[in-house]
């Protein structure tokens, strides 16, 4: 089973509610994106799936939204949950991709925010992170933010049955290198539906080269 196979899986056979990963509200992800981008800013939600967080911008007058997500399924509870929270108005207002984002043809400078909620961790091998960051470079203009959220060291070892790559603020700026200037870091335990706690790392990162 590919990678399209797996997530479309996943959103066809669990309810968007009843999986590890899902939150009623995106906090601190949404703190952070307010701390540095204006309302008209051009936003990118990399994984951003059946997230709420898009329904929160939405809701705060961001008007410059896209979502990548690798699953149509995933896209589509998200359209519905966002017509059912707001209007037909804001559901056109989002830009929607489905496309493996490692894939996917980013216009050079097209973005002034990119957020990853537990994308890159899925990333291990060296040529995937690789590829990951040629796509970051490509589609934030400098001065542009990227908010980076992983699992913490000491926190799981995979998600949704895949291995995945812990980082602390520390070797995750070390792999974003010298174009990346640290602005903020940040630990949030989150609580899943099944009662259990992930030990999640979020960064915040200015574009400066």
């Amino acid at each position: 089973m590919n990678k399209r196979e797996h997530w479309q899986q996943v959103y066809q056979t669990k309810s968007a509610t009843d999986v590890s990963w899902f939150q009623s509200s995106a906090n601190l992800s949404f703190t952070l994106i307010e701390q540095s981008c204006q309302k008209g800013t051009p936003i990118i939600d990399i994984g951003g799936g059946a997230s709420c967080l898009v329904e929160q911008l939405v809701d705060s007058h961001y008007s410059n939204l896209s979502v990548l997500d690798i699953s149509q399924q995933a896209l589509d509870i998200a359209k519905q949950n966002l017509l059912k929270y707001a209007n037909s108005n804001s559901l056109n207002s989002v830009i929607w991709y489905c496309s493996d984002l490692l894939t996917f043809n980013f216009e050079a400078d097209s973005f002034g925010l990119w957020h990853d909620r537990a994308v890159f961790h899925f990333l291990t091998e060296d040529a995937e992170q690789f590829t990951y960051l040629k796509q970051l470079n490509k589609a934030l203009r400098v001065g542009g933010f990227a908010v980076i959220s992983t699992f913490d060291i000491g926190g799981p070892t995979q998600c949704s049955g895949i291995p995945i790559k812990q980082y602390c603020w520390h070797t995750l700026s070390e792999r974003l290198g010298a174009a990346f200037e640290l602005i903020s870091h940040h630990q949030e335990t989150h609580r899943t539906p099944f009662d259990t706690d992930q030990a999640f790392n979020y960064c915040l990162f200015k574009k400066v080269k």
